[in-house]
Protein backbone atom coordinates (compact mmCIF):
# COMPACT_ATOMS: atom_id res chain seq x y z
CA UNK A 1 0.00 0.00 0.00
CA UNK A 2 2.54 2.79 0.97
CA UNK A 3 4.91 1.50 -1.62
CA UNK A 4 2.52 2.41 -4.23
CA UNK A 5 1.67 5.89 -2.57
CA UNK A 6 5.26 6.91 -2.98
CA UNK A 7 5.64 5.35 -6.34
CA UNK A 8 2.78 6.21 -7.89
CA UNK A 9 1.49 9.66 -8.99
CA UNK A 10 -1.19 11.12 -7.29
CA UNK A 11 -4.42 11.59 -9.52
CA UNK A 12 -2.57 10.51 -12.43
CA UNK A 13 -2.44 7.21 -14.17
CA UNK A 14 1.17 6.95 -13.95
CA UNK A 15 4.61 5.48 -12.27
CA UNK A 16 7.10 8.05 -10.43
CA UNK A 17 9.61 7.60 -13.26
CA UNK A 18 11.95 8.92 -10.88
CA UNK A 19 11.67 6.53 -8.37
CA UNK A 20 11.96 3.74 -10.50
CA UNK A 21 14.56 5.05 -13.14
CA UNK A 22 16.91 2.32 -11.27
CA UNK A 23 14.92 -1.15 -10.55
CA UNK A 24 18.06 -2.39 -9.34
CA UNK A 25 18.40 0.08 -6.92
CA UNK A 26 15.05 0.78 -5.85
CA UNK A 27 14.84 -2.83 -5.08
CA UNK A 28 17.88 -3.24 -2.85
CA UNK A 29 16.74 0.83 -1.14
CA UNK A 30 13.57 -1.13 -0.24
CA UNK A 31 15.63 -5.03 0.84
CA UNK A 32 18.26 -2.71 2.81
CA UNK A 33 15.18 -0.94 4.54
CA UNK A 34 14.60 -4.27 6.81
CA UNK A 35 17.96 -6.05 6.57
CA UNK A 36 20.09 -4.73 8.38
CA UNK A 37 17.89 -5.53 11.71
CA UNK A 38 16.91 -8.71 10.33
CA UNK A 39 20.81 -9.63 9.88
CA UNK A 40 22.16 -7.89 13.23
CA UNK A 41 19.27 -10.28 15.31
CA UNK A 42 20.06 -13.28 13.50
CA UNK A 43 24.00 -12.59 14.11
CA UNK A 44 22.87 -12.48 17.79
CA UNK A 45 20.96 -15.04 18.26
CA UNK A 46 22.80 -17.22 15.75
CA UNK A 47 24.91 -19.50 18.81
CA UNK A 48 21.53 -19.99 20.16
CA UNK A 49 19.49 -21.58 17.09
CA UNK A 50 23.05 -23.44 16.71
CA UNK A 51 22.87 -24.63 20.16
CA UNK A 52 19.15 -26.30 19.94
CA UNK A 53 19.82 -27.82 16.93
CA UNK A 54 23.19 -29.57 18.70
CA UNK A 55 20.93 -30.51 21.45
CA UNK A 56 18.45 -32.23 18.51
CA UNK A 57 21.69 -34.06 16.66
CA UNK A 58 20.75 -32.30 13.95
CA UNK A 59 23.45 -32.63 10.58
CA UNK A 60 25.88 -30.13 10.70
CA UNK A 61 25.16 -29.83 6.81
CA UNK A 62 21.38 -29.26 7.56
CA UNK A 63 22.41 -26.53 9.95
CA UNK A 64 24.59 -24.63 7.24
CA UNK A 65 21.92 -24.76 4.80
CA UNK A 66 19.26 -23.58 7.67
CA UNK A 67 21.95 -20.29 8.40
CA UNK A 68 22.60 -20.13 4.54
CA UNK A 69 18.59 -20.07 4.17
CA UNK A 70 18.26 -17.88 6.81
CA UNK A 71 20.17 -15.14 5.93
CA UNK A 72 19.95 -15.02 2.18
CA UNK A 73 16.15 -14.95 3.11
CA UNK A 74 15.42 -17.66 1.07
CA UNK A 75 13.51 -19.52 3.40
CA UNK A 76 9.62 -19.18 2.44
CA UNK A 77 11.04 -21.06 -1.53
CA UNK A 78 11.59 -24.17 0.51
CA UNK A 79 8.30 -25.30 2.37
CA UNK A 80 9.82 -27.81 4.71
CA UNK A 81 12.52 -24.74 5.71
CA UNK A 82 10.26 -21.99 6.13
CA UNK A 83 10.03 -21.79 10.08
CA UNK A 84 13.53 -22.07 10.71
CA UNK A 85 15.30 -20.41 13.22
CA UNK A 86 13.75 -17.18 13.32
CA UNK A 87 10.49 -18.45 12.01
CA UNK A 88 8.53 -15.25 12.01
CA UNK A 89 11.10 -13.31 9.12
CA UNK A 90 9.58 -15.86 6.31
CA UNK A 91 7.73 -13.06 5.29
CA UNK A 92 10.43 -11.02 4.69
CA UNK A 93 11.64 -13.83 2.20
CA UNK A 94 8.66 -13.17 0.63
CA UNK A 95 8.34 -9.80 0.96
CA UNK A 96 11.93 -9.40 -0.68
CA UNK A 97 10.53 -11.42 -3.84
CA UNK A 98 7.57 -9.27 -3.84
CA UNK A 99 10.19 -5.98 -4.12
CA UNK A 100 12.22 -7.85 -6.63
CA UNK A 101 9.05 -7.66 -9.02
CA UNK A 102 7.76 -3.90 -8.17
CA UNK A 103 9.75 -1.73 -10.60
CA UNK A 104 7.14 -3.88 -13.34
CA UNK A 105 4.38 -4.57 -10.89
CA UNK A 106 4.29 -1.07 -9.93
CA UNK A 107 3.91 1.13 -13.78
CA UNK A 108 1.65 -1.99 -14.93
CA UNK A 109 -1.16 -0.74 -12.15
CA UNK A 110 -0.67 2.75 -12.66
CA UNK A 111 -1.78 2.62 -16.12
CA UNK A 112 -5.22 1.22 -15.27
CA UNK A 113 -8.33 2.91 -14.69
CA UNK A 114 -10.77 3.30 -11.75
CA UNK A 115 -12.67 0.31 -13.82
CA UNK A 116 -9.60 -1.07 -14.53
CA UNK A 117 -8.23 -1.25 -11.05
CA UNK A 118 -11.56 -3.13 -9.46
CA UNK A 119 -12.06 -5.76 -12.23
CA UNK A 120 -7.58 -6.90 -10.90
CA UNK A 121 -8.81 -6.80 -7.42
CA UNK A 122 -11.08 -9.04 -8.06
CA UNK A 123 -9.13 -11.37 -10.31
CA UNK A 124 -6.54 -11.11 -7.83
CA UNK A 125 -9.26 -12.15 -5.27
CA UNK A 126 -9.63 -15.32 -7.60
CA UNK A 127 -6.46 -16.68 -7.88
CA UNK A 128 -5.49 -16.28 -3.93
CA UNK A 129 -9.36 -17.95 -3.38
CA UNK A 130 -8.79 -20.78 -6.07
CA UNK A 131 -5.23 -21.37 -4.28
CA UNK A 132 -7.05 -21.58 -0.77
CA UNK A 133 -9.81 -24.03 -2.22
CA UNK A 134 -6.72 -26.32 -3.72
CA UNK A 135 -5.14 -26.36 -0.40
CA UNK A 136 -8.44 -27.34 1.30
CA UNK A 137 -9.33 -29.89 -0.78
CA UNK A 138 -6.03 -31.50 -0.95
CA UNK A 139 -5.31 -31.45 3.08
CA UNK A 140 -8.89 -32.12 3.85
CA UNK A 141 -7.13 -29.45 6.37
CA UNK A 142 -10.57 -27.79 8.48
CA UNK A 143 -10.72 -26.30 11.72
CA UNK A 144 -12.39 -28.67 13.56
CA UNK A 145 -9.73 -31.24 12.67
CA UNK A 146 -6.48 -29.94 12.80
CA UNK A 147 -5.35 -32.08 15.67
CA UNK A 148 -5.56 -35.38 13.28
CA UNK A 149 -2.55 -36.58 11.46
CA UNK A 150 -3.99 -36.70 8.15
CA UNK A 151 -3.23 -32.95 7.83
CA UNK A 152 -0.42 -31.67 5.40
CA UNK A 153 1.90 -29.65 7.01
CA UNK A 154 3.88 -28.59 3.83
CA UNK A 155 0.56 -27.81 1.67
CA UNK A 156 0.02 -25.49 4.36
CA UNK A 157 3.50 -23.85 4.28
CA UNK A 158 3.07 -24.07 0.54
CA UNK A 159 -0.29 -21.66 1.20
CA UNK A 160 0.76 -19.33 3.59
CA UNK A 161 4.62 -18.96 3.48
CA UNK A 162 5.20 -18.97 -0.73
CA UNK A 163 6.19 -15.71 -2.35
CA UNK A 164 3.83 -15.98 -5.41
CA UNK A 165 0.98 -15.44 -2.79
CA UNK A 166 2.80 -12.75 -1.18
CA UNK A 167 3.17 -10.62 -4.36
CA UNK A 168 -0.33 -11.41 -4.46
CA UNK A 169 -1.33 -9.67 -2.02
CA UNK A 170 1.10 -7.12 -2.14
CA UNK A 171 -0.96 -6.74 -5.06
CA UNK A 172 -3.85 -6.05 -4.32
CA UNK A 173 -2.56 -3.40 -1.43
CA UNK A 174 -1.05 -1.83 -4.57
CA UNK A 175 -4.13 -1.47 -6.64
CA UNK A 176 -6.11 -0.47 -3.58
CA UNK A 177 -4.21 2.35 -2.74
CA UNK A 178 -4.12 4.00 -6.37
CA UNK A 179 -7.93 3.18 -6.59
CA UNK A 180 -7.94 6.06 -3.66
CA UNK A 181 -4.96 8.06 -5.75
CA UNK A 182 -7.12 8.02 -8.35
CA UNK A 183 -10.05 10.26 -6.65
CA UNK A 184 -11.86 12.54 -8.64
CA UNK A 185 -12.23 16.57 -6.42
CA UNK A 186 -16.11 15.65 -6.87
CA UNK A 187 -15.47 12.07 -5.15
CA UNK A 188 -13.34 13.36 -2.50
CA UNK A 189 -16.20 15.75 -1.68
CA UNK A 190 -18.74 12.62 -0.84
CA UNK A 191 -19.92 11.09 2.59
CA UNK A 192 -17.57 8.35 3.17
CA UNK A 193 -18.52 4.59 5.14
CA UNK A 194 -16.88 5.24 8.65
CA UNK A 195 -13.71 2.86 8.59
CA UNK A 196 -15.33 1.25 12.24
CA UNK A 197 -17.28 -0.58 9.78
CA UNK A 198 -15.09 -2.35 7.80
CA UNK A 199 -12.71 -2.92 11.18
CA UNK A 200 -15.43 -4.68 13.02
CA UNK A 201 -16.49 -7.04 9.79
CA UNK A 202 -12.69 -8.00 9.06
CA UNK A 203 -11.74 -8.88 12.46
CA UNK A 204 -15.69 -10.38 12.88
CA UNK A 205 -14.99 -12.87 10.27
CA UNK A 206 -12.41 -14.60 12.60
CA UNK A 207 -15.64 -15.74 14.62
CA UNK A 208 -16.78 -17.71 12.25
CA UNK A 209 -13.95 -20.44 13.49
CA UNK A 210 -16.50 -20.81 16.89
CA UNK A 211 -19.29 -21.99 14.43
CA UNK A 212 -20.30 -25.44 13.71
CA UNK A 213 -19.43 -24.27 9.69
CA UNK A 214 -16.61 -25.93 8.16
CA UNK A 215 -14.22 -23.14 7.51
CA UNK A 216 -10.49 -23.01 7.75
CA UNK A 217 -8.59 -19.57 7.84
CA UNK A 218 -6.85 -19.79 5.00
CA UNK A 219 -10.91 -19.54 3.07
CA UNK A 220 -11.40 -16.98 5.50
CA UNK A 221 -8.53 -14.86 4.98
CA UNK A 222 -8.88 -15.05 1.14
CA UNK A 223 -12.76 -14.51 0.94
CA UNK A 224 -13.68 -12.17 3.49
CA UNK A 225 -11.02 -10.66 5.95
CA UNK A 226 -8.29 -9.80 3.18
CA UNK A 227 -11.07 -7.84 0.90
CA UNK A 228 -13.02 -6.36 4.22
CA UNK A 229 -9.63 -5.13 5.80
CA UNK A 230 -8.53 -3.61 2.37
CA UNK A 231 -11.85 -1.65 2.44
CA UNK A 232 -10.60 -0.29 5.96
CA UNK A 233 -7.50 0.69 4.76
CA UNK A 234 -8.57 2.88 1.68
CA UNK A 235 -11.47 3.88 4.12
CA UNK A 236 -9.30 5.07 6.54
CA UNK A 237 -6.84 7.13 3.79
CA UNK A 238 -10.08 9.03 2.62
CA UNK A 239 -11.33 9.42 6.26
CA UNK A 240 -7.58 11.25 6.61
CA UNK A 241 -8.38 13.54 3.68
CA UNK A 242 -11.90 14.48 5.46
CA UNK A 243 -12.05 17.78 7.32
CA UNK A 244 -13.48 15.79 10.28
CA UNK A 245 -11.72 12.29 10.36
CA UNK A 246 -13.59 9.60 12.23
CA UNK A 247 -12.46 8.43 15.97
CA UNK A 248 -10.62 5.48 14.82
CA UNK A 249 -8.80 7.30 11.98
CA UNK A 250 -7.90 9.33 14.93
CA UNK A 251 -6.86 6.54 17.24
CA UNK A 252 -4.55 4.82 14.81
CA UNK A 253 -2.76 8.13 13.99
CA UNK A 254 -2.50 9.65 17.61
CA UNK A 255 0.93 10.02 19.02
CA UNK A 256 0.11 6.70 20.98
CA UNK A 257 -0.69 4.88 17.87
CA UNK A 258 2.48 6.05 15.83
CA UNK A 259 5.08 5.45 18.38
CA UNK A 260 3.71 1.39 18.75
CA UNK A 261 3.77 1.82 14.72
CA UNK A 262 7.40 2.22 14.81
CA UNK A 263 7.94 -0.24 16.96
CA UNK A 264 6.14 -3.22 14.98
CA UNK A 265 9.39 -3.76 12.84
CA UNK A 266 11.49 -4.34 15.48
CA UNK A 267 9.04 -6.14 17.54
CA UNK A 268 8.39 -8.65 14.81
CA UNK A 269 12.02 -9.15 14.33
CA UNK A 270 12.59 -10.11 18.31
CA UNK A 271 9.52 -11.81 19.72
CA UNK A 272 10.15 -14.86 17.58
CA UNK A 273 14.06 -15.58 19.50
CA UNK A 274 13.09 -13.56 22.46
CA UNK A 275 9.76 -16.31 22.36
CA UNK A 276 12.08 -19.51 21.98
CA UNK A 277 14.23 -18.19 25.09
CA UNK A 278 10.98 -18.35 27.23
CA UNK A 279 8.61 -21.05 25.81
CA UNK A 280 10.81 -23.19 23.51
CA UNK A 281 10.38 -26.62 25.12
CA UNK A 282 14.08 -27.90 24.68
CA UNK A 283 15.75 -24.36 25.65
CA UNK A 284 13.79 -23.17 28.42
CA UNK A 285 13.93 -25.99 30.14
CA UNK A 286 17.65 -25.84 30.49
CA UNK A 287 17.01 -22.27 31.08
CA UNK A 288 14.37 -22.35 33.75
CA UNK A 289 13.53 -25.70 34.92
CA UNK A 290 10.61 -25.84 32.07
CA UNK A 291 8.46 -23.66 29.55
CA UNK A 292 7.45 -20.33 31.48
CA UNK A 293 3.14 -20.01 31.69
CA UNK A 294 0.49 -18.57 30.39
CA UNK A 295 0.95 -15.82 33.31
CA UNK A 296 4.27 -14.85 32.16
CA UNK A 297 3.12 -13.89 28.90
CA UNK A 298 2.48 -10.44 29.84
CA UNK A 299 6.28 -10.46 30.87
CA UNK A 300 7.46 -11.50 27.48
CA UNK A 301 5.74 -8.83 26.34
CA UNK A 302 7.19 -6.22 28.01
CA UNK A 303 10.51 -7.33 27.42
CA UNK A 304 9.67 -7.61 23.57
CA UNK A 305 8.54 -4.00 24.02
CA UNK A 306 11.17 -2.33 26.14
CA UNK A 307 13.82 -4.44 23.54
CA UNK A 308 12.09 -3.23 20.78
CA UNK A 309 11.83 -0.09 21.75
CA UNK A 310 15.74 -0.03 22.46
CA UNK A 311 17.02 -1.13 18.49
CA UNK A 312 14.28 1.42 17.55
CA UNK A 313 16.09 4.47 18.96
CA UNK A 314 19.50 3.36 18.80
CA UNK A 315 19.43 1.16 15.06
CA UNK A 316 16.66 1.37 13.08
CA UNK A 317 16.49 5.22 13.42
CA UNK A 318 20.62 5.58 13.64
CA UNK A 319 21.42 7.78 10.90
CA UNK A 320 25.00 5.99 10.39
CA UNK A 321 23.01 2.67 10.01
CA UNK A 322 20.91 4.50 7.45
CA UNK A 323 24.08 5.58 5.64
CA UNK A 324 25.71 2.06 5.64
CA UNK A 325 22.43 0.82 4.25
CA UNK A 326 21.77 3.46 1.45
CA UNK A 327 25.63 2.67 0.67
CA UNK A 328 25.00 -1.01 0.03
CA UNK A 329 21.84 -0.13 -1.42
CA UNK A 330 23.89 1.61 -4.49
CA UNK A 331 26.71 -0.47 -4.59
Amino acid sequence: YVAAYTSTKLGERAADEKKLAKPELFFWQKVMGYYPLHFVTLSFFTPMFVQVERWFNTPWTTTLNRAFLSFSMLQAWFPKEAEIWNQPTWFLSALTFSNLTMPAVLPAVAKLSKDGLKKVFCALTAVSLLQKISFSETSRFHVHNVTKKDTYPLIWNLTRFHPFWALIEMTMGIVAVREVMLDTPEERKKETVDPIYYFVAAYSTLLLRLTQFDFNDAMVRATLFVPLYTKFLTAVHRDCLAPNPSPITRFFGSKMMTYLGGLAFPMFILHGPIGQIFYKKILATRLWGKPMPVSFFPVYLGICLVCSHFLNEHFVKNKEVGKIASKVAQW
